[in-house]
């Protein structure tokens, strides 16, 4: 079962995806949220990306067995993402390429700031935030970084660790 604290990530995520506010998931959702990532992804596959960011319906519908999924729901498939670590890393590599705007292979603090953005659809501080997840303090955040991050973020339990911050502050 998701700790407390695990439960307070997944509902950041959970209510960014939710685009239309209504409390649940859709496929709709999940349509949305691909189209405002694939409109600001730097040189990422646009298909690849959509395709990666659509491709976790189908499990939480699933988990579901409905076609609106609950943070009930999702909060069940993250307590099983340990069994998908080919699809957690699949999709943190996804998107990287997005999020990598200038095709450099490193996530710059500009380009993090503009996740922050996208994700949430409104921009965020990430000053403080950014130092967190630049694990070798050199100004940028490389695959390797952010894969641990993502995987962190979705797997782990530790407040303190960098990958709590992967999508920005959490709200108290």
């Amino acid at each position: 079962m998701a700790s407390e604290f695990q439960r307070r990530k997944v509902v950041a995520v959970f209510d960014a995806m939710d685009v239309d506010g209504d409390g649940r998931l859709t496929e709709a959702d999940f349509q949305a949220l691909a189209r405002r990532w694939t409109a600001v992804a730097g040189p990422a596959d646009p298909e690849r990306l959509a395709a990666v960011m659509t491709g976790w319906w189908p499990v939480l519908k699933s988990a579901s067995g409905r076609d609106a999924v609950s943070l009930d729901d999702v909060l069940l498939v993250v307590e099983r993402l340990g069994e998908m670590a080919d699809a957690v890393s699949g999709t943190a590599d996804a998107m990287f390429e997005a999020i990598d705007l200038d095709g450099d292979g490193l996530i710059s603090r500009a380009e993090y700031a503009a996740l922050i953005q996208t994700w949430n659809g409104t921009p965020a501080a990430t000053d403080e935030i950014f130092p967190r997840l630049d694990l070798d303090g050199d100004g940028r955040i490389t695959r390797d970084e952010f894969r641990v991050h993502w995987t962190e973020f979705w797997a782990g339990d530790n407040p303190d660790a960098p990958g709590t911050y992967v999508f920005g502050a959490l709200v108290e």
